[in-house]
């Protein structure tokens, strides 16, 4: 399997890459997707991306960056033509901290999707990475307004109800869960997850954040540690890991266009 949402570029992973991907890899992780948060990030995205074969990126600005830079939209458009550059995002909207600049998600959100739609338009669509946190009764209305394909979205850290699950399904988007759905106190996620057909879900870290158990704790959260919390979801859902790690890397390759290596088949076998 691959960590389909992580943030590499971070300071958290400053020097230490190489290290980030072995240990990945010694859990069976074998490659990660670095989220882009400003147009800016996104360029060091893409550069950290060209420096490793397993590294892919993505291009666009979180909603809590929204306030913080001058946007220049032209990168995404660039990002459109490298290969190692698999999804607009992480884009969309945050309720969960409150501050004055609520208005400037909102504008950029729609920014930003009036760019990807006229790329769209140009033949040149990729998936996108959705932040929706307390926001989907304001967010998803958006997002139907859209001319672009319901099914290449993908609500990246689920943490909302299985009613906000619903919702998110019936649209006809792609939900990824993080370690919050290993919490004991986190029930609510647990039980969305039970919600998601095989072809809908996907597995993530966003790293450095929402370290899984038995991990919880540890900062920053490690790339390799997708393996934990898929191997809690496919107990979860009362499916053998084997199997459930296929159905995450069968959705992984088909949403984001990607071949996931896989370097021993003993990364099917459960670690301890």
């Amino acid at each position: 399997m691959i960590d389909t949402h992580c943030h590499l570029t971070f300071p958290d992973y400053s020097g230490r890459i190489d290290e980030e991907l072995e240990l990945a890899r010694s859990l069976g992780v074998t490659g990660a997707i670095s989220i882009a948060t400003t147009t800016v990030d996104s360029l060091d995205t893409l550069r950290l991306a060209q420096e490793h074969d397993n590294v892919y990126c993505t291009a666009g600005v979180h909603p809590l960056y929204a306030h913080e830079h001058p946007h220049d939209w032209d990168v995404l458009r660039a990002h459109t033509k490298e290969p190692k550059c698999v999804a607009f995002g992480e884009l969309g909207l945050d309720h969960h901290h409150t501050s004055d600049h609520a208005k400037h998600q909102f504008k950029v959100l729609a920014e930003q999707l009036a760019v990807i739609e006229s790329i769209a338009d140009e033949g040149n669509a990729l998936p996108i990475v959705i932040h929706c946190r307390k926001a989907f009764a304001d967010l998803l209305p958006i997002l139907r307004q859209s001319t672009l394909d319901r099914s290449r979205y993908v609500f990246h850290c689920f943490t909302g109800t299985e009613d906000e699950a619903r919702d998110v399904l019936d649209f006809g988007a792609m939900i990824s869960f993080t370690g919050v759905a290993t919490y004991s106190n986190a029930k609510d996620v647990a039980r969305a997850a039970l919600l998601v057909p095989n072809d809908r879900i996907m597995v993530e870290t966003d790293a450095p954040f929402l370290t899984p158990e038995p991990k919880r704790g540890e900062r920053p959260c490690r790339i390799g540690y997708a393996r934990y919390t898929a191997q809690h979801l496919a107990q979860l859902r009362d499916t053998p890991f084997p199997d459930f790690h296929r159905i995450i890397d069968d959705n992984t390759e088909r949403f984001f266009g990607i071949r996931i290596p896989v370097e021993d088949e003993s990364v099917l076998e459960t670690i301890a």
